[in-house]
C-alpha cells in the first residue's frame, strides 16, 4: 500500500507496477522515472508548474558535490533522535531528492526501517529525485494539497519550501517532528556582495506557529569554496538571485573563476502538539 492517498477521493492507494489505483476506480499513471502525478488540473496554476530546467539541474549539479553536506548532516541527526524504529518521512517541497535520498541512507544506516515520501510541484525536479531515491515514494503534489492521509507522517521536513502549515499540522500525527530549513542571516553573503551594491543580511526571528511547539533551533555555519566557474554558476541559478539581480551584478560573477563563500542555515525544530487534529 502507498503512502499516498487519492487527490479526487483521498481513498487509500495501492501501489501496481505502472499505476496508483484507488477502491474507487480512480488511477494515476508512474512515469518511466518512478514518481506518480498526484496534482489535479484544477490546482494547476501553468502548464509546467515549480522550478523550471536551468534551476533543477543547477541544483542536481550543485548539491551533487556535497557543499551543502554540513544541513544534510544536521537534519540526519536530527531525524534520527526524533524518529522510532519504523518512521513515516515527508519531505514537503523535495525538489531533486537530495535530502531525502541522504536521510533514509543516514536512518538505514542506523539501524531503522523508514519508509519516505516526497512531494514537489515540479515533475522536472522529480525525475531526478525518483532516480536517486528508489526506495521513496515521490509524487508530483502541491504541500496546500498533500495527499497523505491525517495523521500518516511521523517526521515533516520542509527545505526552503512553502509554508503550508494547516496541511502540516493535518499529516503529522499528535507529537510528530517538523523541522523547517531557512537561510541564515549571512547565507551566501560573499556572493551577495558580489552580485549586489548594498547587500543586507536575512532576517532572523523565532515565529511561533499555532499547534506547533517549538523544541530547538538549530544553526548550521560553515563556509564553502566553489572552485570552478560551473559551480559558481550553478549555485547562483539555483537560488532565487538569478531572477532579481542586476546585469552589472551577474558580470561580476559570471568574470570569477573561484569564489569562498559562507553557508548559513537554521533548522527549527517542532513537534505538533498532541491535542490538535
Amino acid at each position: 500500500m502507498s503512502l499516498f492517498r487519492c487527490p479526487l477521493c483521498a481513498g487509500p492507494l495501492e501501489r501496481e507496477a505502472h499505476t496508483y489505483r484507488c477502491p474507487n476506480g480512480h488511477s494515476f499513471d508512474r512515469a518511466k522515472e518512478g514518481y506518480v502525478h498526484l496534482l489535479p488540473p484544477n490546482q494547476k496554476h501553468s502548464a509546467s508548474p515549480g522550478d523550471g530546467r536551468d534551476m533543477v539541474s543547477a541544483r542536481r549539479e550543485f548539491l551533487s558535490k556535497g557543499y551543502y553536506r554540513p544541513l544534510l548532516d544536521t537534519l540526519c541527526c536530527q531525524i534520527m533522535s526524533l524518529s522510532g524504529e519504523c518512521p513515516v518521512i515527508l519531505d514537503a517541497g523535495c525538489g531533486e531528492g537530495w535530502y531525502t535520498a541522504g536521510i533514509l541512507q543516514a536512518l538505514a544506516a542506523g539501524g531503522k526501517r523508514p519508509r519516505a515520501a516526497g512531494t514537489d510541484i515540479s515533475k522536472l525536479a522529480l525525475r531526478t529525485a525518483a532516480k536517486r531515491a528508489k526506495e521513496a515514494e515521490f509524487a508530483v503534489a502541491s504541500s496546500y494539497r498533500l495527499p497523505l492521509a491525517d495523521g500518516s507522517v511521523d517526521v515533516l521536513l520542509n527545505c526552503f519550501s512553502p509554508l503550508a502549515l494547516e496541511e502540516f499540522r493535518r499529516v503529522l500525527r499528535p507529537g510528530g517532528a517538523f523541522l523547517y530549513v531557512v537561510p541564515g542571516p549571512l547565507h551566501l553573503w560573499e556572493l551577495k556582495q558580489v552580485l549586489y551594491d548594498w547587500p543586507y543580511p536575512n532576517e532572523e526571528k523565532e515565529t511561533p506557529y499555532e499547534g506547533f511547539a517549538y523544541r530547538e533551533i538549530v544553526p548550521v555555519e560553515g563556509a564553502v569554496t566553489l572552485e570552478s566557474r560551473e559551480d559558481i554558476r550553478n549555485l547562483f541559478h539555483m537560488t532565487p538571485y538569478a531572477w532579481k539581480t542586476p546585469r552589472a551584478g551577474a558580470e561580476r560573477l559570471e568574470a570569477l573563476e573561484r569564489l569562498t563563500v559562507r553557508i548559513s542555515f537554521r533548522v527549527h525544530s517542532f513537534s505538533k502538539i498532541r491535542n490538535q487534529e
